[in-house]
């Protein structure tokens, strides 16, 4: 009979006061910790019209100099209805002493990618520097993100080099503090 195994006594936190002490190196990018949702619009030239969608993040931590992120966004129509779901993406944000970061995001459609940037006030700058892919996956050549935090807003914009395309605008979203509903 296998040993009983504990519960994992170093659970990830994204309520700040809560769970472990954030690390000192995250102190750049703690206003980013929590649950997150809102609403943004996305076009690129290979689609036949633009898109409008809504999104929830969370950033957690261990304790540890790195964030947990994970995304989940689904399309919508004009009156916010759910259509279907759309882009879906988890990884790591590791931050160094000098609020530089080194970012891993994976995708279930085929693409990793590693971005590295920089914590400026308010302001976060990630650029691709690898971007892997399966044999199967969409062509994608580069990635540029831009988190900005203001007033209780999060506002995401996100620029994309694919499918021959070169780097240029695709996303944008401003999401709030997501409040629980009970």
């Amino acid at each position: 009979m296998p040993e009983p195994a504990q519960r994992n006594p170093y659970p990830d936190s994204h309520v700040p006061g809560e769970g472990p002490e954030p690390h000192p190196q995250l102190r750049p990018v703690l206003p980013l910790l929590g649950r997150w949702h809102g609403r943004g619009r996305g076009e690129y030239p290979t689609l036949e019209q633009g898109f409008r969608y809504e999104q929830e993040i969370t950033f957690s931590h261990d304790g540890r100099p790195f964030l947990r992120y994970e995304s989940r966004a689904w399309l919508i129509d004009e009156s916010g209805t759910a259509l279907r779901p759309s882009g879906r993406e988890s990884g790591w944000w590791r931050i160094m002493p000098d609020a530089s970061l080194e970012v891993v995001l994976a995708h279930p459609t085929g693409i990793v990618e590693t971005y590295t940037g920089r914590v400026l006030g308010t302001e976060i700058e990630i650029a691709t520097g690898t971007v892997a892919r399966t044999p199967k996956a969409k062509e994608v050549t580069g990635m540029r993100r831009r988190y900005s935090f203001r007033d209780g807003v999060l506002t995401i914009e996100q620029d994309m080099a694919a499918m021959g395309q070169p780097m240029q605008h695709h996303l944008r979203a401003q999401l709030r503090p997501y409040e629980d509903r009970d």
